[in-house]
């Protein structure tokens, strides 16, 4: 079913709603399949990490450890950590969690457009770019951009690392599929119905949301119920078009994983896993 109602926001809306059910959809989802790779990778680095994209922190605040550990080893140079993510729902969240850490541990939350980092140049080891954050870019100007942008904080040889949702486009579309149901907190009980949408030839996806809450009855309140609706979506390019964007932007390409245990790449990957260097 092609979609004849797609959005045209960019990309950007959907994702402040989101911020209340990010942690608690993932959890059931990919869970923490992706955060030991993750984690090795910025172990590698040993200057600034960047991360796009960080949203409630699900990658950065379980990777700020590995910053912490490698600077009380005074290798030189200290690294430091800085996630930027232009929704200030989910970067309230990643700041209320962030304040759990110790002081040392916190990373650097900055409200920003990944199109246009603030950070000077060359001025980065690793760029990372984690649950497929690039492919919400949905026009050709702001992949470019965002990309681009990468490359100019990135010192020489600095690496680029992203992952990727290759088979978006193979969804069946679906509507009003019951998708989740779970508790969220003490007291609240959520359920996503969700309606997959496609744009077939703009490589588009769009994920219309339904989150129901329903609290049961506590000190003598009623229960009560609080719909929320929105949606999200997402671009999928062939993979030869986005090696060739990413050489393009001033990378090369290092390596092309099939997943986060380095499994060979194929065209049927779930996930694909570039990881790339700036010429």
């Amino acid at each position: 079913m092609a979609s004849d109602r797609v959005s045209d926001n960019l990309g950007f809306s959907g994702w402040d709603e989101y911020a209340r059910y990010y942690d608690w959809e993932n959890a059931r989802t990919i869970g923490l399949r992706d955060i030991a790779f993750w984690q090795s990778t910025v172990a590698s680095a040993r200057g600034r990490v960047v991360e796009l994209g960080c949203g409630t922190g699900r990658v950065l605040l379980k990777t700020s450890g590995v910053v912490f550990r490698r600077n009380t080893r005074k290798r030189p140079p200290r690294s430091s950590l800085i996630g930027i993510d232009r929704s200030a729902p989910m970067l309230a969240i990643a700041r209320r969690r962030a304040r759990r850490l110790r002081a040392a541990e916190r990373p650097e939350l900055v409200r920003g457009d990944i199109r246009a980092l603030p950070i000077a140049d060359a001025s980065v080891d690793l760029v990372i770019a984690p649950y497929g954050i690039l492919q919400s870019l949905i026009r050709d100007v702001d992949l470019a951009r965002a990309l681009t942008e990468a490359a100019r904080v990135l010192r020489r040889g600095g690496l680029f690392v992203a992952d990727l949702v290759p088979d978006l486009p193979r969804w069946t579309p679906y509507e009003g599929k019951l998708r989740l149901r779970g508790r969220h907190g003490k007291r609240t009980t959520v359920t996503l119905v969700e309606t997959v949408r496609q744009d077939r030839r703009r490589g588009l996806t769009i994920f219309d949301e339904t989150f129901v809450e329903r609290s049961r009855r506590t000190n003598g309140r009623a229960p009560s119920s609080v719909t929320r609706r929105f949606s999200v979506t997402f671009r999928t390019l062939p993979f030869p078009e986005t090696r060739r964007r990413l050489v393009r932007s001033g990378f090369e390409i290092d390596a092309i994983y099939g997943g986060y245990r380095g499994q060979p790449w194929t065209p049927a990957s779930e996930t694909w896993v570039v990881r790339a260097r700036k010429r």
